[in-house]
């Protein structure tokens, strides 16, 4: 028998009102947003943090964004879901996309949801593209922290068993201890992330040069999910792909480590030939 810590079980209703009732996870949501929203506030604030020592845009439009992050993270997370995780089933049932209370969302879904807002947004409002997604992404780590606290409290989306001394008997899990993987991502993808960007943006200024906060924080995110992969159990409907060790969680952060690195350095290029044009 392998040894195993107990699973705090956390009832994952935090308040029951008579027939409503709040759950953690919808909890974790509205504290990331608010949080997230609190933080983008403070950091506009700070012209000196931005190109040419001017905000790129205003509080008020940044309160407007709020309400475009929300849908596009439901509507994005939602989808990609549909789409990475379980395409078959969602085809059979199509009015299953709308429970959303049921699970199911995906964060690669809800990050290709943000970028398309943000550069309808960005035109819309002609703010710079690159600029809005240095900004969401600082403040991205804030909710993915409580997220993943919220999975955790869910009993939901466990790591494989094993027999390391903090391993834990997940409800509906089986009796074996498995890895707390949701702790993992949530100190990985949540607050080790958010320390590296806020370093980043107040040490380094990197907030000066558009694109390169955003790019970083794509880079960090799929380092932190591909390590984090080797210890979480995957989807069942899935298993392990191509007849190995690789997940669709890794499948699917490959790309965006990619697309980091060209990030970086297409914002590197961009600084030059905007110092270029200064100087000329």
């Amino acid at each position: 028998m392998l040894a195993a810590m107990p699973f705090p079980a956390i009832d994952p209703v935090a308040v029951r009102l008579g027939p409503l009732q709040v759950h953690w996870y919808g909890l974790a949501y509205v504290a990331g947003i608010l949080l997230g929203w609190l933080y983008a506030r403070w950091l506009l604030r700070k012209d000196a943090l931005w190109p040419a020592g001017r905000r790129p845009m205003t509080l008020a439009k940044l309160d407007d964004f709020i309400t475009w992050s929300v849908l596009a993270i439901i509507v994005g997370g939602r989808l990609g879901y549909a789409l990475f995780y379980a395409p078959g089933f969602f085809l059979s049932h199509p009015l299953a996309l709308f429970k959303v209370w049921d699970g199911g969302m995906s964060f690669h879904g809800g990050l290709i949801g943000m970028i398309v807002a943000m550069i309808v947004f960005s035109r819309r409002h002609d703010i710079n593209t690159w600029s809005l997604l240095d900004l969401v992404a600082t403040v991205t780590p804030v909710g993915l922290f409580f997220g993943r606290i919220a999975n955790f409290i869910n009993a939901e989306l466990w790591g494989r068993s094993s027999d390391v001394p903090w391993a834990m008997v997940f409800p509906g899990a089986g009796p074996l201890p498995r890895h707390p993987s949701q702790l993992y991502e949530a100190g990985l993808e949540g607050l080790l992330t958010l320390v590296i960007l806020f370093i980043a943006t107040q040490a380094f200024l990197t907030l000066k040069r558009p694109g390169l906060t955003g790019s970083l924080f794509i880079c960090l995110y799929a380092l932190s999910r591909i390590f984090v992969e080797f210890f979480r159990e995957p989807d069942p409907q899935i298993g392990y792909l191509f007849g190995g060790w690789l997940t669709m969680g890794m499948v699917l952060s490959l790309p965006m480590l990619l697309v980091g690195l060209w990030g970086i350095w297409y914002s590197g290029r961009m600084a030059a030939r905007n110092g270029a044009g200064k100087a000329s």
